[in-house]
């Protein structure tokens, strides 16, 4: 069977995790976080690694919490975002408290992958179908013709809205079943007719809701890591004083590569509902979600047990 991991992005979690942060509170049936519904699927789908991305300092508890249950069923790895991990050559500006972004954290992975590779948020709910489609992608023969061939899960926009407020959402453009474009949307609210983006001056605009959006799950390769380190020095070196909060981003590198086309991304259609806990009055639309899915039998009444 070949590899393939899961990369799960959990160093934004905040200092008390596990202890109220809205996007880690019990959402199952038996008390499962979000994540755990994640590892199930991937597991499923025939992923056989998971690689946890987290900040140093919170390791002891995150093994506490999710970590130990998790390496009693497949293999685990934890690797560590860290303000202060840099390239050789460079070091943290002084002033510098934010974190680099979603490229370095995968970029922290890369000593423990040498697979082809899922990456997702810690805190969102993706559903079945994506991880079966984005790991039948990732052992399948790419193309040898010297580009990156990686994917992309693409959900539909009406399926990834919150009732509770707006959304900011990266609205893809497809060609030919392949990435061309994201277009970083901010403000989408869901309306009765469908969804719309409000801007700061006061004009709306329609959305269609079928059209698919970036959800950060990527699916990625070994040789990827190889362009991600290289990517992460140039950031560096580009950084102006002024940039000090700016942030090292994968949809962004993700974009440069397929315009200066030294990368494909296949777009994977999903019709699966997305779930995520953006605002606190999310969390009770989440818990009744997972109670009907396992009421409904796509869930087993306790994940692990």
């Amino acid at each position: 069977m070949q590899k393939t991991a899961l990369v799960i992005m959990a160093a934004g979690i905040g200092s008390r995790f596990g202890k109220g942060i809205k996007q880690l509170a019990p959402v199952g049936t038996c008390g499962e976080i979000i994540m755990d519904y994640s590892i199930h699927d991937a597991l499923e789908a025939g992923f056989n690694k998971v690689v946890f991305i987290i900040r140093k300092d919170l390791e002891e508890e995150f093994r506490r919490v999710i970590g130990e249950r998790i390496e009693k069923i497949t293999e685990v790895e934890y690797v560590f975002q860290e303000l202060d991990d840099l390239p050789e050559g460079f070091t943290k500006p002084a002033d510098r408290t934010k974190p680099w972004g979603t490229g370095q954290a995968v970029l922290a992975a890369k000593k423990v992958l040498d697979e082809p590779f899922i990456v997702i948020n810690a805190d969102d709910y993706y559903g079945k179908e994506a991880y079966v489609k984005v790991h039948d992608y990732l052992v399948q023969e790419q193309q040898k013709d010297g580009k990156l061939h990686i994917c992309m899960a693409g959900f539909r926009l009406g399926n990834t809205l919150s009732d509770n407020g707006s959304v900011t959402r990266g609205i893809c453009h497809i060609e030919n079943g392949q990435l061309t474009g994201v277009t970083e949307t901010h403000d989408i609210f869901k309306t009765a007719t469908g969804a719309e983006s409000r801007n700061a001056d006061g004009s709306v605009q329609e959305l269609d809701v079928k059209d698919l959006v970036s959800m950060n799950m990527w699916g990625l390769t070994p040789d990827f890591m190889e362009v991600l380190e290289k990517g992460f020095e140039e950031f560096l070196s580009g950084l102006a004083p002024e940039d000090i909060k700016k942030e090292y981003l994968l949809p962004e590198l993700v974009d440069h590569l397929i315009k200066n086309e030294s990368a494909e991304v296949d777009v994977l259609e999903t019709k699966d509902t997305w779930f995520g806990v953006t605002y606190q009055e999310d969390k009770e639309t989440v818990m009744r979600a997972f109670k009907n899915l396992t009421e409904a039998g796509i869930y087993p009444q306790g994940l692990y047990q």
